[in-house]
């Protein structure tokens, strides 16, 4: 990825925003929150340094999701933009799927990966966590193009 500025918005454009710098990372999550929060079957997040996240138009709303974190959506269409959390202060989780180019993302893992519909074949060669991944921890597993 490269230090340039990046743009996403919401479904109907009120809200828009751009990042600059390297993400923190990029990650698939099949959590149940996420998945609710989307209503889809997991979610790609890029975490960020919040100085390097910029509001460019709109204001999204705020909630409380679970204790200690807060997810936004577009007041207007409903989109939903990020994620935050008192466990990583100083960082902003955003959608991938909301980038104009979110192809410029590649993951590199799945988290909450026990939790995932039992449904959702992944066929790809990621590292899987059962749940959050860090601390220099092993993979739970592998997926099946890993080898």
């Amino acid at each position: 990825m490269s230090d340039a500025q990046r743009k996403g918005r919401c479904l109907c454009g009120a809200v828009k925003f751009s990042i600059t710098g390297e993400p923190n990372w990029v990650l698939h999550c099949h959590c149940e929150s996420c998945r609710r929060a989307t209503s889809s079957p997991m979610t790609t997040w890029v975490s960020v340094p919040n100085a390097h996240f910029h509001l460019e138009q709109g204001e999204p709303k705020y909630f409380t999701s679970s204790p200690g974190a807060t997810r936004s959506f577009c007041p207007d269409c409903g989109s939903p933009l990020s994620f935050a959390h008192e466990r990583w202060p100083g960082e902003i989780h955003l959608y991938v799927a909301s980038f104009d180019d979110p192809d410029s993302f590649a993951p590199d893992r799945h988290v909450f990966f026990g939790e995932r519909i039992g449904w959702m074949d992944v066929h790809d060669a990621l590292p899987r966590f059962d749940s959050l991944s860090g601390g220099g921890r092993d993979p739970d597993s592998l997926g099946p193009k890993a080898e």
